[in-house]
């Protein structure tokens, strides 16, 4: 009588398959690095607030400032590591409170760990209803 045939109540997966997604697993950063990011909308933030001359108005992703040549707002991500900058308004100056990298109101880097300045964004003086759009 011939021995009994084993069977197996799941099937085992092939040897192959595992080195299929084995080279996915490796090739999958090199693929997300070239791909093709989608371009994201801008967003339009409406701010209901007038301000003078040296005044300034922090949001949740922007800090804007007016002045006599009028507004302009800059990004509250620092380019170092991405923290959150708060301003200081009696030093004058934007600060990170990761790494202590300095900016002007402009958005100029004073000293830090950051390289790079901080990114503008597009203000509108809305003149009739006395508020700002800043496109993000």
């Amino acid at each position: 009588m011939p021995p009994a045939k084993k069977t197996h109540l799941l099937p085992r997966p092939p040897r192959r398959f595992f080195l299929w997604l084995g080279l996915l697993a490796l090739c999958y950063p090199i693929l997300r690095f070239l791909g093709y990011k989608v371009p994201r909308q801008p967003r339009l933030i409406e701010v209901k607030a007038t301000l003078g001359p040296g005044a300034f108005f922090i949001g949740p992703d922007f800090i804007l400032f007016e002045s006599e040549q009028g507004p302009w707002a800059v990004s509250r991500k620092c380019t170092h590591l991405g923290c959150k900058i708060n301003y200081r308004e009696k030093e004058g100056f934007m600060e990170c409170p990761c790494h202590q990298s300095r900016f002007t109101p402009q958005g100029e880097v004073i000293h830090g760990p950051a390289k790079k300045s901080l990114p503008h964004f597009k203000v509108e003086k809305i003149d009739n209803a006395g508020g700002y759009i800043v496109t993000i």
